[in-house]
């Protein structure tokens, strides 16, 4: 195979965050497209096939400009940029996300804005529409996100409160009887919502709003019989809900509200034979123009990397089942 070899430039003051602690972002880039980079004076020298060098080149040129936008590259950018340089015009359509603005700062100072192309159809979404379902794996960013918008709303006092609710159902282990009051039971199953609360909010901002009435974190349950208006309305872990629940849901929406809902259809732990409350509602509601569906996938996991990988295991897992699945009932009704 003949050598191709490139140069280009890169700014010394980014150098370092391009290539990582120990070069770990450049070994990263090598390993993957089997391509040698080596730093020449402020420069780099690519060599390897032409179509693997040219991908490398707009690998190191969107990094480029993640850093002189003083971003932190971090290994989720070099992954990403990785796996979009395989698909035909990939790098050129995440360029926007460098001009992505801000949803809002964490309590630490940390942007939250999105990572992936996937994300970012996911917020143009709820920017623009009433009710939007987003779906994908864990670590997409679906809750997470949801809740950024949410609370920035709150601030600009777009809406007068926040609801934040998800199914009381136990991830497929029975917990018993728990000690404690009505609020202490249903805790547990809404420690991820709080959790993230006190990241974007922090602790003290969202004890004084939920004392207030301004935020309120319930079970599903709790929603029957309510007319809620002017409200932020985030539903997590909506592959858990039976129809009827989310049917009872979508009917509370009042006036001046926005609804997210969020799911993955590969986690449910409902009961066997019960249909999940998400996969009909995407059926149900698919026609109507003023609800938004955004289905992640593990491409836009932003967790550790080897997320991704478990997810995408799963998913070939899953896949590979069900065909043989199908393979299986051919042969049955063929007598086979």
């Amino acid at each position: 195979m003949e050598q191709f070899e490139t140069r280009m430039q890169l700014p010394i003051e980014h150098m370092q965050n391009i290539f990582g602690r120990h070069d770990n972002y450049i070994r990263k880039i090598e390993n993957d497209l089997k391509v040698t980079i080596v730093d020449r004076d402020g420069g780099i020298k690519i060599t390897g096939d032409r179509t693997m060098v040219e991908k490398a080149e707009k690998i190191m040129a969107q990094l480029t400009e993640i850093s002189r936008k003083e971003n932190t590259i971090a290994e989720q950018n070099v992954d990403y940029s990785i796996t979009m340089s395989k698909e035909t015009k990939g790098i050129e359509q995440i360029k926007n996300l460098v001009d992505e603005d801000c949803i809002c700062h964490t309590m630490s100072g940390k942007p939250i804005k999105p990572k992936t192309l996937g994300q970012k159809k996911y917020v143009d979404a709820i920017r623009d529409k009433m009710i939007v379902f987003g779906t994908g794996p864990a670590g997409t960013g679906k809750t997470y996100l949801a809740m950024a918008m949410a609370i920035t709303a709150f601030k600009r006092e777009e809406v007068s409160r926040i609801i934040l609710t998800r199914p009381a159902i136990e991830a497929g282990e029975k917990l018993g009887f728990l000690p404690g009051d009505l609020q202490s039971k249903v805790d547990p199953y809404l420690r991820p919502l709080y959790d993230a609360l006190h990241q974007i909010m922090g602790a003290d901002s969202f004890l004084k709003n939920m004392e207030k009435g301004l935020i309120e974190v319930a079970p599903l349950a709790y929603m029957r019989g309510r007319t809620l208006e002017n409200a932020y309305i985030i539903l997590d872990e909506a592959q858990n809900t039976t129809p009827a629940q989310m049917k009872m849901f979508l009917t509370r929406i009042g006036f001046g509200s926005k609804v997210i809902i969020t799911g993955d259809q590969t986690q449910k732990d409902l009961a066997p034979g019960v249909k999940s409350g998400l996969d009909v509602a995407l059926r149900v509601l698919s026609r109507i123009d003023d609800i938004a569906f955004c289905a992640m996938t593990s491409k836009d996991v932003v967790r550790h990397p080897l997320v991704q990988k478990i997810v995408q295991a799963y998913d070939e897992y899953e896949t590979s089942v069900l065909a043989a699945a199908d393979q299986s009932k051919k042969r049955k009704r063929k007598g086979f």
